[in-house]
């Protein structure tokens, strides 16, 4: 069940999802969703949720009292990349996604009067353009605004676009939006280049007119060519649908990103899945841009956004229920993450496109889903609702915010000593403070969902700076559900410079089974 944004703002839209999810969102237990809660097993949410303590979080509120029932819950990480501390649905009890790409694309290539070609993406088909080079302008030269390279609107100049290609910068308005500036003032195409903002990450787009959106480097080299001749011209040539596009997957640059800005010990997001150039359903209540002047009707779309992934790792996990009845919302998003890859089949680690390098656990995740190494994790790392209960008293919450949190009367144990880091989360994420202590422990239980075998522990780190031990390093189990505990000890010897992260992985095998954690280590003042 996925519910937009739109829905739940919108308390009387007619879906099953929001309704759902108002029932646990506001305690009401009517005759006709009781049942229906008790039926689901999957929440797909592909919502924004907050970014305040989870006591004042709607979303943590409803996801929790779904969790209670056995529904497992994902939601989008968000949009806000590739920023730091981006992230929304912190949560640990909400499966938090973030989006990577496809290996499918969809190129339009712009050719310039110098001979040059430069590659852009779009969904726009037809032959629109002529066969000819057209006279191409920079927006910038076609407005009185002080803004006018981003084709806002109203801020193109007739007489200058009229009849030409226009360059655009993204930014501020929506990319199709520029698309229907340039259309309107006159102009017959337009290529859109990023900023340093988006850098290389390209976006496909059911545009109005011929059109391509081109990285930063490409825009940039397009610019120049623009100002440096005295009548530049180009073109834009489109190639249809192209499959087995390499790298595949890279993060997104728009997927939301770490350090957990709620509970630093709490790593998220939790996974990446396929987000950027999705075939997706549409309604036809609007055209496929979405703008009220598109009169163009569509069944299905092209859309990115960590709202595609979302329902990605939702139908997965109902993959997963179905052949595991029995596991807990906790055993399935273990299942996801454990078995998650980082690298591709040449060995190199997934890409981060905002950066061109190798991404990292706070991009990532634990790595992108692998769902036939889902359905046999070998070990899972599993939570039941007191587990939680006991992450909220480690939070310090009091009885009255933990009782409006979990719709419960709840004292934390004045005798027991809770601590963050023994949630039993499928990934580590440690932070060490320059006058705090130099040695953190986590406490870490494993459950045994496949045949009897013994696991050996391996860790990887980048940094001699921390020390890493597990004890035991070996586990044996005999039998289905058979649960193991193990200590996790991470000492800091060395520092790294304050608000500097690295990076390590944990990894359980059998032989047969890798049972892999991210690690994310971090420094602060």
């Amino acid at each position: 069940m996925t519910c937009p944004l739109r829905a739940f703002k919108n308390l009387s839209a007619p879906t099953y999802a929001c309704k759902a999810l108002r029932e646990v969102l506001w305690g009401h237990s009517p005759t006709l969703w009781g049942p229906l809660l008790q039926r689901r097993n999957v929440l797909s949410m592909s919502l924004g949720g907050g970014m305040s303590d989870y006591y004042k979080d709607s979303v943590a509120i409803g996801a929790f009292a779904a969790m209670e029932k056995g529904i497992l819950v994902s939601c989008s990480a968000g949009n806000a990349g590739p920023s730091p501390y981006s992230l929304s649905n912190l949560a640990p009890w909400i499966t938090t996604v973030g989006a990577g790409t496809i290996d499918r694309d969809f190129p339009a290539y712009v050719t310039l009067g110098n001979g040059q070609n430069y590659s852009g993406v779009s969904l726009f088909r037809g032959n629109a353009l002529p066969g000819s080079l057209l006279p191409i302008i920079y927006a910038g030269n076609a407005s009185n605004a002080t803004n006018g390279n981003l084709c806002m609107m109203d801020t193109l100049i007739p007489e200058k676009v009229a009849g030409k290609i226009v360059l655009c910068d993204r930014g501020v308005s929506a990319r199709v939006q520029k698309g229907a500036v340039v259309k309107a003032a006159g102009g017959v195409g337009m290529v859109l280049t990023n900023t340093a903002a988006n850098g290389e990450e390209l976006v496909a787009d059911a545009h109005l007119l011929p059109a391509t959106t081109v990285g930063q480097k490409s825009g940039e080299a397009i610019r120049k060519y623009l100002f440096s001749d005295p009548n530049p011209t180009a073109t834009v040539v489109f190639e249809g649908t192209k499959v087995g596009i390499e790298p595949s997957p890279v993060v997104a640059a728009f997927s939301s990103r770490g350090p957990n800005s709620i509970t630093p010990e709490i790593l998220k997001p939790d996974i990446i899945a396929p987000g950027v150039n999705i075939l997706a359903g549409w309604s036809g209540e609007v055209g496929p841009t979405g703008l009220s002047i598109d009169g163009r009707r569509v069944t299905f779309n092209i859309i990115s956004g960590t709202s595609m992934s979302c329902p990605h790792v939702s139908g997965l996990a109902a993959l997963l229920k179905a052949a595991h009845p029995e596991w807990s919302p906790a055993a399935i998003r273990s299942a996801l993450m454990t078995t998650a890859y980082t690298s591709y089949k040449n060995g190199q680690s997934i890409r981060d496109v905002a950066t061109g390098k190798p991404s990292t656990p706070l991009d990532h995740g634990s790595g992108h889903v692998d769902p036939v190494s889902a359905l046999y994790p070998g070990l899972v790392y599993d939570l039941t609702v007191n587990d939680y209960l006991g992450f909220l008293c480690a939070l310090k919450y009091t009885g009255a915010q933990i009782s409006g949190l979990a719709r419960r009367k709840f004292t934390c144990d004045p005798s027991k000593k809770y601590s963050v880091g023994d949630l039993n989360y499928p990934s580590f994420a440690v932070n060490f403070q320059s006058s705090g202590p130099t040695v953190v422990k986590y406490s870490r239980t494993l459950t045994n969902v496949g045949s009897a075998g013994t696991y050996k522990v391996s860790i990887k780190t980048e940094t001699q700076a921390v020390k890493i031990s597990v004890e035991p390093e070996t586990l044996s189990f005999s039998q289905v559900n058979e649960k193991k505990g193990c200590t996790v000890t991470f000492t800091a010897v060395g520092s790294l410079p304050s608000d500097s992260n690295s990076f390590g992985r944990l990894e359980w095998s059998d032989g047969k089974h890798i049972v892999g954690s991210p690690i994310a280590f971090s420094w602060s003042t």
